[in-house]
C-alpha cells in the first residue's frame, strides 16, 4: 500500500472551487516533481474523486498521461509512454471533482443554526491521517513533504482561510472571488487545511510578532477572548522554550461546529471542536478552562513536534502525540500555574495502563500499513503512554538535560522526518560541544556546572548512559512492568515481570525492562534512585525503616507490589499519617493495590482496608482515584441482578466520602482543583441519591426553572443540579428547550450529559435517534451520548441495541479504526461481566467482515475486558459481600 520512492513532490499549486449550495467541489493541481529513479509511472493518492485532463509538463513539452486507478489502495498511477529520467524536473497537471464529504474528514460539510433558526453551511478540512487524498490528488504519506500554494474560489458572502496568510483576492466573472494564499513551508499533506465559511475573527500579535486570530461563527465570537489570550501566551512560551522561532507569520485557531476529535494541529490553521476553544467567563467552569488551555497547548506544541519535525511513518506517531500530550503539562504548568495542571497528569498514566494491561495492547512504536491500522494508532498508548514514558525519561535525565536534548532534536531535524532512534541519539551525551556552541545561555550554564553525565550519575556511576537501550524497552515492547519489592531488614529484594490481566501466565514471559526506579523511606525525605536492568536485584538501605514507597510521585510508568508485610506497613502509614506521602503517591498506591487484586497478588480485603483511609483524604487526584477503583465495582453489579450487594457497595462509598461531601459549598470559590473536586463530589452525591444533595439541587433547579433559566447558578455545581432536574419529564423537557436555544458550548455540554443520565427511558431513546439524525442534536456528540446512556442503569440495553442496529452507519460516519469508534465499542460493552453477555458481544462482532471492522483492536480489547470482569466477579464477590457485612455496622447509617 506504500507509495514507491521513485518520484517525490516538491511543490503543489492547488486551486479549489467549493460550491456550498450543491455541496461539491472541483479543482486543479499542478505538482512539481523530483524524479529520484528512472520510471515510467507516477504513483500517488486520490480517493473517491473524478480525475480528468491529466498531462505531464516536461523539458520536451506537454504530453497526456494514461491514468490507472486502484481504488482499494486509493492510488492513481499516471503512466508515461517515455521514461522520466532521474534528476530532471517535471510537472504533472490533474483536474478533479468530488462531493463535499458528509463525514468529519477530508474536505467536509459542516453546518450550524443561528439563533433565529436559519441553517448555515460551511466547508472545512480534516486530513490527518489519510484523508488529504479525498480532497486533492497528492502523495499522501508524511515523508513526502512539499510546499503548497493554494487558491480558493468563493462567494462574496464567505471568507476563505488556509495555512498561510492571504496575499490577494481576484474578482472573477459571475461575481465570484478567488483568494490567493502565500506559499507554505515544506510540510506533510496531512497538515494542509482550508475553510470556507462566514466566520468572524478577533486577533492579537505575540511578542515574537506572530499574528494570532480566533475564528468562530458570528454569534459565538464573544466567547473567544480567553482562547486568544491563551494562544498568545502559549505560542510565546514555546518560541522561547524550543529556542526556534515559529516559522509562519500567523496562527489561526478556528472553532468548527462539526468536528470529530478534540482538535487538529494543521500548520498555521489549527481547528477545534467548539467546546475545546470557546469560553464564557460567566458560564464556563474551572474544568472547561483547564481543558481549553490544555487543548490549545497541545496543538501549538505540535507546530514544532509533528509539523516542523514529523515522524517518518505512522508507526512512530507517538513522536508527535506523546510529545504534544507531555508538553501540554510542561507549558500550562509554567504559563498558567493557577490551573494546577500537575494535579491531573497521573490520570493519563492510569488511563494508558488500562489498555496496556491487556494482551491485545501494542508497543508505542508498532508497524502499521492500512488506513484502519493507522487510525488505530491514535489511542491512549500513543498519546498517554507516550507522555508518561517521556515524563519518566525527563525525571531520569533531569528537566534541564531533557530540554537540551529535545531542542537539539528539533534543530537537527527541522523540516525533516524522524524515527524513534533519532530522538534517543539527541538525548544521549547531551553536554557535548555542539550544544555549547548554540542554544540558550541557560543550557551552557547547566552543562558547565553539570558533571556531563547529564544528571544520570544520580542513578549509577561509571558507564556512559545509553538512553536508547533504556527507552527501546519502553517503546518496542507492549505492556509495562510490575516491580515486586520485599524488604528484609536492610535488604530490599527487587524483581520485575509484565503486569497482565490474563489467566494465561505464559503471556507474561520474555519481557524485560530497564526501569528507572525511585524510592523514599520513613528514614528521610531524600529520593533515592536505582536503574533496574535485570529480572531480579538487591538494594541495601543504610538502616532499617518502617516503610518504603517506590515510584515516587508515580513519575515512572510501572506498578509496585509490596510483598511480605509491605502493604500492611503502607496501610498503617495511610491510616495514621497519610500526608507523610504526596497526593500523587497516595493516588498511585490506591491504583496499584486495586489493580493487584485483579491479578491475584493482593487480597481484596487488603485493598478495601487501604481504602478506609480515604475518609480523611481531601486532594483531588487521590479522591478521584479512590472513586475510580471503587465505583466500577458497583457499575458491574448494575448490569447484573444483585440489588442488595450493589446498594451496600454504593452505601459504603457515599459513607466513605460523606464528610468531604458535606463540607462542599454550592459556590464557585477556591482553587481550580478544589472547584473541580466540588463538581465531582456533588455530582456523585446527587447521582447516588444522597438526600442533602438531592434536596439542595432540586431546590436550585426549581428556582432556575421558575426564572425561565435566567437565574445564574454557581457554574461548578450546575451539573449536579441539571442531573437532578432531568429526572422528571417536565424538568427534562425544560432542560432540552434550554439546550436547543443555548449558544454557550460548555453549558450545552453539561445539559446533554444530564439528559443522558436521566432514568426516563423514552427520553434516552429519543436522544439517541436525534443524535444520529443530527438536526437537533449534533452527530459529533452521538458517541458521548451513547456512552453516557450505556453507563446509565436504565439505558445500557438500549445503547447496546443501538450500537448493533446502526453499526454500519456509525463506522461510515466516524471511520473504521478511529478513536471514536473504539470509544463507543469499549464504552458500550466494557461493564459486562457474564458469560452470556460475552457470548452476545462476540456473536455480534464475529458476524462482521474485515471491511466492517472485524479486525479492529478495540474488539479484542473488549473481549479481554469482559473476560477480566467475569474473572473478577467469580473470584471476589463472596469476599466483597463478607467485607461489606463486617464494615457496614461501622460506617453506613440507616438513612442511606
Amino acid at each position: 500500500m506504500r507509495l514507491p520512492k521513485a518520484v517525490f513532490p516538491v511543490h503543489y499549486d492547488l486551486s479549489l472551487h467549493p460550491n456550498l449550495t450543491s455541496l461539491d467541489f472541483s479543482g486543479v493541481v499542478r505538482i512539481q516533481l523530483d524524479v529520484r529513479e528512472d520510471t515510467r509511472a507516477i504513483v500517488l493518492h486520490a480517493k473517491q474523486m473524478h480525475i480528468s485532463n491529466v498531462f505531464l509538463l516536461s523539458p520536451e513539452g506537454v504530453k497526456p498521461l494514461e491514468v490507472l486507478e486502484y481504488p482499494r489502495f486509493h492510488q492513481l498511477a499516471l503512466v508515461s509512454d517515455t521514461t522520466l529520467t532521474k534528476g530532471r524536473k517535471y510537472e504533472v497537471h490533474l483536474e478533479f471533482a468530488a462531493n463535499l464529504s458528509d463525514s468529519f474528514h477530508g474536505f467536509y460539510k459542516s453546518s450550524y443554526r443561528t439563533s433565529s433558526g436559519e441553517v448555515r453551511v460551511l466547508a472545512s478540512t480534516q486530513f490527518e491521517a489519510t484523508f488529504a487524498r479525498g480532497a486533492f490528488p497528492c502523495f499522501d504519506e508524511p515523508a513526502f513533504k512539499a510546499n503548497f500554494t493554494i487558491q480558493i474560489v468563493r462567494e462574496p458572502r464567505h471568507i476563505a482561510i488556509s495555512n498561510m496568510p492571504k496575499v490577494k483576492t481576484v474578482e472573477l466573472p459571475g461575481g465570484l472571488l478567488e483568494d490567493h494564499f502565500d506559499t507554505t513551508v515544506k510540510m506533510s499533506t496531512y497538515l494542509v487545511a482550508y475553510i470556507v465559511s462566514d466566520f468572524l475573527s478577533v486577533s492579537r500579535t505575540t511578542q515574537h510578532g506572530v499574528k494570532i486570530s480566533i475564528y468562530a461563527v458570528p454569534e459565538k465570537i464573544d466567547q473567544t477572548a480567553y482562547a486568544l489570550d491563551a494562544a498568545v501566551k502559549l505560542l510565546d512560551f514555546y518560541d522561547d522554550y524550543f529556542d526556534i522561532p515559529y516559522p509562519l507569520p500567523k496562527q489561526d485557531l478556528a472553532a468548527i461546529p462539526d468536528f470529530q476529535s478534540g482538535a487538529m494541529e494543521n500548520w498555521g490553521l489549527t481547528t477545534y471542536r467548539e467546546t475545546a476553544l470557546l469560553y464564557d467567563p460567566e458560564k464556563s467552569s474551572a474544568s472547561d478552562k483547564l481543558g481549553i488551555t490544555k487543548v490549545i497547548a497541545h496543538e501549538l506544541a505540535h507546530q514544532w513536534f509533528g509539523n516542523l519535525v514529523t515522524m517518518e511513518w505512522w508507526n512512530d506517531l507517538w513522536l508527535n502525540e506523546g510529545f504534544a500530550k507531555f508538553m501540554e503539562y510542561i507549558s500550562v504548568d509554567l504559563t498558567y500555574p493557577e490551573l494546577q495542571v500537575d494535579d491531573f497528569f497521573l490520570g493519563k498514566c492510569f488511563e494508558a495502563m488500562e489498555v496496556d494491561s491487556l494482551s491485545s495492547s501494542h508497543p508505542v512504536s508498532t508497524p502499521v500499513e492500512n488506513p484502519t491500522q493507522i487510525q488505530e494508532m491514535f489511542d491512549d498508548v500513543s498519546y498517554d503512554k507516550g507522555a508518561c514514558i517521556l515524563n519518566m525519561l525527563q525525571d531520569f535525565l533531569t528537566p534541564e538535560a531533557f530540554e537540551i536534548g529535545i531542542i537539539r532534536y528539533l534543530k537537527k531535524y527541522s523540516y525533516q522526518n524522524t524515527v524513534n532512534s533519532h530522538l534517543w541519539e539527541s538525548l544521549t551525551d547531551i553536554c557535548n560541544s555542539d550544544v555549547l556552541g548554540v542554544g540558550p545561555t541557560r543550557h551552557k550554564e547547566f552543562c558547565s556546572k553539570s558533571n556531563l553525565q547529564s544528571g544520570a550519575s544520580k542513578w549509577y556511576s561509571g558507564e556512559e548512559l545509553d538512553v536508547r537501550a533504556i527507552m527501546d524497552t519502553w517503546t518496542l515492547q507492549e505492556g509495562f512492568p510490575l516491580v515486586t519489592v520485599e524488604v528484609r531488614g536492610r535488604e530490599v529484594r527487587l524483581s520485575q515481570e509484565r503486569y497482565l490481566k490474563t489467566d494465561d501466565p505464559s503471556l507474561t514471559e520474555g519481557f524485560l525492562w530497564q526501569i528507572p526506579l525511585t524510592y523514599k523511606t520513613s528514614a528521610s525525605n531524600t529520593i533515592h534512585r536505582f536503574l533496574l536492568k535485570n529480572k531480579t536485584d538487591v538494594l541495601y538501605l543504610p538502616e532499617e525503616v518502617a516503610w518504603v514507597k517506590f515510584n515516587v510521585d508515580m513519575s515512572g510508568y510501572y506498578m509496585v507490589h509490596y510483598a511480605g508485610e509491605g502493604w500492611n506497613s503502607i496501610i498503617k502509614l495511610l491510616q495514621h499519617n497519610h500526608t507523610a506521602l504526596s497526593s500523587n503517591d497516595r493516588a498511585s498506591l490506591i491504583q496499584n493495590v486495586f489493580q493487584l487484586v485483579s491479578i491475584g497478588k493482593v487480597k481484596l480485603d487488603q485493598a478495601l482496608e487501604l481504602s478506609l483511609y480515604l475518609s480523611k483524604e481531601t486532594e483531588i487526584m487521590a479522591v478521584t482515584q479512590g472513586f475510580g477503583e471503587l465505583v466500577p465495582l458497583y457499575k458491574l453489579m448494575e448490569k447484573r441482578d444483585m440489588p442488595v450487594l450493589e446498594n451496600q457497595m454504593k452505601g459504603y462509598i457515599v459513607e466513605l466520602f460523606r464528610e468531604l461531601i458535606d463540607r462542599q459549598e454550592w459556590t464557585d470559590s477556591g482553587s481550580v482543583s478544589q472547584r473541580m473536586l466540588r463538581s465531582y463530589l456533588l455530582l456523585f452525591a446527587c447521582v447516588r441519591n444522597y438526600a442533602p444533595c438531592v434536596e439542595k439541587a432540586m431546590q436550585l433547579f426549581n428556582k432556575w426553572k421558575e426564572s425561565d433559566g435566567k437565574m445564574s447558578l454557581p457554574v461548578d455545581v450546575t451539573m449536579a443540579i441539571f442531573v437532578v432536574g432531568a429526572r422528571t419529564p417536565e424538568g427534562w423537557d425544560f432542560l432540552f428547550e434550554k439546550y436547543r436555544s443555548s449558544m454557550q458550548m460548555s453549558v450545552k455540554s453539561r445539559m446533554k450529559t444530564a439528559m443522558a443520565v436521566s432514568p426516563l427511558q423514552d427520553k434516552l431513546a429519543w436522544m439517541l435517534e436525534q443524535s444520529l439524525d443530527g438536526a437537533v442534536m449534533k452527530t459529533q456528540d452521538l458517541p458521548d451520548v451513547l456512552v453516557s446512556i450505556s453507563r446509565n442503569p436504565r439505558g445500557y440495553k438500549m445503547a447496546w441495541d443501538f450500537l448493533r442496529r446502526h453499526w454500519h452507519t456509525l463506522i461510515k460516519r466516524f471511520d473504521l479504526g478511529s478513536h471514536t469508534v473504539s470509544f463507543m465499542v469499549a464504552g458500550v460493552t466494557n461493564q459486562y461481566s457474564t458469560r452470556e453477555m460475552l457470548n452476545e458481544v462476540q456473536s455480534f462482532f464475529n458476524s462482521l467482515t474485515e471491511e466492517s471492522g472485524s479486525e479492529m483492536r478495540c474488539i479484542q480489547q473488549t473481549y479481554e475486558t469482559i473476560e477480566d470482569n467475569i474473572r473478577w466477579m467469580d473470584t471476589h464477590l463472596p469476599l466483597l459481600q463478607n467485607w461489606l457485612n463486617k464494615h457496614s455496622g461501622k460506617l453506613v447509617h440507616e438513612d442511606l
